[in-house]
């Protein structure tokens, strides 16, 4: 069973837009740093989204900063990171990551994550 799963992935032209989901399983979901990274072919896992299970560390990268929303159901252990007005710069394959407790300062960094999905693939094409 996947610690974190993602979905909700596609191609989609610019301008348009998707919802990704993670489902957080396994353990606690109550007290969790999360994120969402996104990695293009030739290029650094690159943190976009970020935010503490409480709503109290929410944090995006100056890339998507206005158009993407991460936002969670509790009652769903989900989280989801909302992509509008997308470009072909956001193509890539998007990760859920999951570190216990609060959100340190290190939070923009891939290796301070615990818990990695396997990946969503998002294509925008233009």
């Amino acid at each position: 069973q996947d610690d974190l799963l993602e979905s909700g992935g596609g191609s989609v032209q610019a301008g348009g837009c998707l919802r990704l989901s993670c489902v957080v399983s396994r353990y606690a979901y109550a007290d969790n740093c999360m994120a969402w990274f996104r990695q293009a072919p030739g290029k650094e896992r690159e943190g976009v989204a970020f935010d503490h299970v409480s709503g109290s560390a929410t944090y995006y990268a100056d890339s998507v900063n206005g158009r993407f929303i991460i936002s969670q159901d509790k009652a769903k252990r989900t989280v989801y990171l909302h992509m509008s007005n997308l470009k072909p710069e956001d193509t890539g394959m998007y990760y859920c990551a999951a570190r216990g407790g609060i959100c340190g300062s290190a939070l923009r960094t891939a290796d301070y994550y615990q818990y990695w999905g396997r990946g969503t693939q998002v294509t925008v094409t233009s």
